[in-house]
């Protein structure tokens, strides 16, 4: 159920409403903590990513001192693949995020659109996001809600690059959350398809859940659907804790063997049993992808590839000699 809008009025029609220096221009996406914004930072005259948090967060102490100190860790994170925080504040009894706003659309979006991708394409933008969580992890700081609505992809530089991914919501971590109530009994915080076994728990949590989480992502670019999907939100926290993933060659048969070890890794169900960070699962992912392309290409029958045709002459020139 998503969040009401926290300007008030109508949700729809956001427009032409203002929160400290911003002007809303319209909505971006909502989940039910929370609504984006596409808003006019009137100081700077420059457009932003405005999210604006339910105003019940905002009339608890606890999670409000917490905001304040994980935006400013937040902020003070300067990745390429960490979307930049602007400025977090209090107004009206509204608390706020300002983040630069990134064209594009998120992996939700894409995935929708293309359905399973291809073992490089997913590799590289897992790689990204796994270097925005290392990172994040560097200043003690653990994501927890690592999922495709939180993964940004715009357009990259050149055809080696074809995207650049962002991480968003890293203000707002899980842990902060909890102190508000929402974590009461029916009322988990999280996104149930790829949340990791010890959060459900209630266990301490250290990177290892963001590696857990970006293997079910990582499951889904390939899949098309995440690792566990049961009728019922229970059983899928049970499937989380307890059942086996579900192998990735099932579904791809191609991709079955090494892509399906590296998978297994990411999602077992003890933190200590998994890669010890986000680079190296992404890393042995690619190193599976390479493995899989070659062996294709031998069982093409291949041989050396072709050069470049500008190159023609010389390689030619070295077969006569």
């Amino acid at each position: 159920m998503g969040a009401a809008d926290p300007l008030g009025g109508r949700p729809a029609d956001p427009a032409g409403r203002r929160i400290a220096g911003y002007l809303v221009e319209g909505e971006i996406g909502r989940g039910g903590m929370a609504v984006v914004y596409r808003a006019r930072d009137l100081r700077l005259d420059r457009t932003v990513a405005l999210k604006v948090l339910a105003p019940e967060l905002a009339r608890n102490d606890d999670f409000r001192r917490r905001f304040a100190h994980e935006s400013k860790v937040a902020a003070a994170i300067d990745h390429p693949h960490i979307v930049p925080v602007f400025e977090a504040g209090e107004a009206e009894g509204l608390l706020y995020i300002a983040m630069r706003y990134v064209p594009g659309q998120d992996l939700r979006a894409l995935l929708d659109r293309t359905g399973p991708l291809p073992v490089e394409t997913a590799a590289r933008i897992a790689g990204q996001v796994a270097s925005a969580l290392d990172a994040a992890h560097d200043h003690d700081l653990v994501h927890r809600d690592v999922k495709p609505g939180n993964i940004l992809v715009a357009e990259g530089t050149d055809s080696e690059h074809p995207e650049h991914v962002y991480l968003t919501d890293f203000g707002l971590t899980k842990k902060s959350l909890s102190l508000t109530g929402f974590t009461s009994v029916g009322q988990f915080v999280g996104t149930l398809d790829y949340v990791a076994p010890e959060q459900i728990a209630g266990k301490p949590v250290d990177g290892r859940c963001d590696v857990y989480s970006l293997g079910c992502v990582v499951h889904e670019m390939l899949a098309g659907g995440p690792p566990f999907r049961r009728d019922d939100d229970l059983a899928l926290l049970w499937a989380h804790q307890y059942d086996p993933p579900p192998p990735v060659g099932a579904r791809r048969p191609e991709l079955a063997g090494a892509v399906d070890a590296v998978l297994a890794k990411a999602l077992a169900k003890a933190p200590e049993e998994r890669w010890a960070s986000c680079l190296e699962f992404t890393a042995a992912l690619r190193r599976a992808g390479a493995a899989l392309g070659a062996a294709a290409g031998s069982a093409v029958g291949g041989g050396p590839p072709e050069p470049p045709g500008w190159a023609l002459p010389v390689f030619r020139g070295r077969g006569a000699g």
